[in-house]
């Protein structure tokens, strides 16, 4: 199983635990957006907006870099990615659980009893 910092996984998950913050992440995947432009999309201050794609940042789910005056953000695919197969790691390792459990269930259960037989006229 890849391992992933703790911190980092804490960090991911907070910050996409906020409905804002995760569609701010969908916007700037798909394209560079300045932080203006994305508070443009939510009925919040531009300081709120900044503080939400602070988390996505301090996350590493984004990045930001000024140009002239303005601060451009975009999301980091490589991190979502990594994010996605942590996720997919801890459902293999449930899976697994509950196969288990399944197998001890069925144990102890003994077999299945046989079908009734056709009655005969």
């Amino acid at each position: 199983m890849h391992q992933i910092d703790d911190d980092r996984a804490d960090a991911w998950f907070h910050a996409l635990s906020d409905r804002t913050r995760r569609d701010i992440l969908r916007r700037v995947l798909v394209t560079e957006e300045s932080v203006s432009s994305l508070a443009r999309n939510y009925s919040m201050s531009l300081t709120a907006v900044q503080k939400h794609v602070g988390v996505l940042e301090r996350a590493g789910l984004i990045t930001r870099r000024r140009t002239g005056r303005e601060t451009l953000t975009r999301g980091d695919a490589g991190a979502v990615r990594s994010a996605a197969q942590l996720l997919t790691e801890l459902e293999a390792v449930w899976r697994e659980r509950i196969a288990r459990l399944d197998d001890l269930l069925d144990a102890e259960a003994g077999p299945a009893p046989a079908p009734p037989s056709p009655a005969k006229d």
